[in-house]
């Protein structure tokens, strides 16, 4: 007995794999095959940092440019690290939520922080 799945249109148990591929041959219907790891890995892309390493909640980083803050005189300094991240979908492309020693709360383009 194979383990092949049954037509996801007309719930068939006829179907063979062809390459890549599951294919009806009641109804025609085609669709991909996928491994385990790819049912269950989540569709969400990795954040990464300015050198290309993935950042995961909780990870410490450090500031790689100076970073003015909008609407205030204050600048964050190159080298400032900055400890448990929280990824996040931000607006205008800002990934992390962060607090910051002196400063407070921030969110920060993934591209200025490199992993600590």
């Amino acid at each position: 007995m194979s383990n092949l799945p049954r037509c996801p249109e007309c719930n068939s148990d006829s179907v063979y794999e062809d390459g890549g591929l599951y294919i009806c041959p009641d109804c025609g219907y085609e669709w991909p095959v996928q491994s385990e790891e790819e049912k269950t890995k989540p569709d969400e892309p990795a954040v990464k940092d300015a050198y290309g390493t993935v950042l995961q909640d909780g990870d410490s980083v450090t500031i790689i440019k100076d970073l003015k803050i909008k609407g205030s005189s204050q600048v964050v300094k190159v080298g400032t690290k900055v400890k448990s991240i929280r990824l996040v979908d931000g607006d205008a492309g800002h990934n992390i939520d962060c607090k910051i020693d002196g400063i407070g709360a921030m969110a920060l383009k993934s591209e200025f922080v490199k992993k600590a």
